[in-house]
């Protein structure tokens, strides 16, 4: 199995690091050699939180080198715009329809958030697969389980068993949340199926 390059990027609170243990995890169950690495902005700020995840055969480095990544998972609009340079020409952006006004856009500072970032993503000739995981976790009975929603839909890009995520799912998250995450889980990966 050759390399396989997967980029979270989201802002802080959005569960950036879970969701990407998740994955190494999963990988690392799997039989896979697995590398991660994670860049904190202002994490609590709503700052910007971007993970490496790598897995494969054999991984010699936990970062992804610009335009190598396979899949961008963004939970964030902006921050799917931010880190495109990463990933690969034809490569997915799995793209949460969320936005997060970042505190230095203010009138007086000029700055502006981007408008229609899944329609630049596109015209840059990326395949996105577009989902609003806000909703999936609303519908499985916690908006906290966004991030295990966007994993939901990830799943079915990576050839990597659903009863392994289910297992590795259910050890990651609170005893009390396991059944409300899992329905997210199986939420993102029906939407999924549509999808592709």
């Amino acid at each position: 199995m050759e390399t396989v390059s997967v980029l979270f990027a989201g802002v802080g609170g959005q569960g950036i690091v879970l969701a990407s243990k998740i994955l190494a995890k999963v990988a690392f169950d799997s039989g896979l050699m697995v590398k991660e690495s994670e860049l904190h902005g202002m994490a609590q700020r709503g700052g910007s939180v971007v993970s490496h995840v790598r897995f494969g055969e054999e991984v010699h480095s936990p970062l992804i080198p610009l335009g190598r990544a396979d899949i961008l998972v963004s939970l964030e609009e902006l921050e799917g715009l931010r880190y495109i340079n990463f990933l690969k020409k034809d490569g997915t952006v799995i793209f949460n329809k969320n936005v997060s006004i970042p505190s230095t856009v203010r009138p007086d500072t000029g700055l502006t958030y981007p408008e229609d970032a899944e329609g630049k993503l596109r015209v840059m000739g990326y395949n996105v697969v577009k989902i609003e995981a806000k909703e999936v976790a609303k519908s499985a009975g916690n908006l906290k389980s966004e991030n295990i929603a966007v994993l939901g839909l990830l799943s079915n890009y990576l050839n990597l068993s659903e009863q392994t995520w289910q297992e590795t799912i259910s050890k990651s998250v609170p005893s009390k949340t396991i059944e409300v995450n899992l329905k997210a889980f199986q939420g993102g990966r029906t939407l999924a199926k549509h999808a592709i």
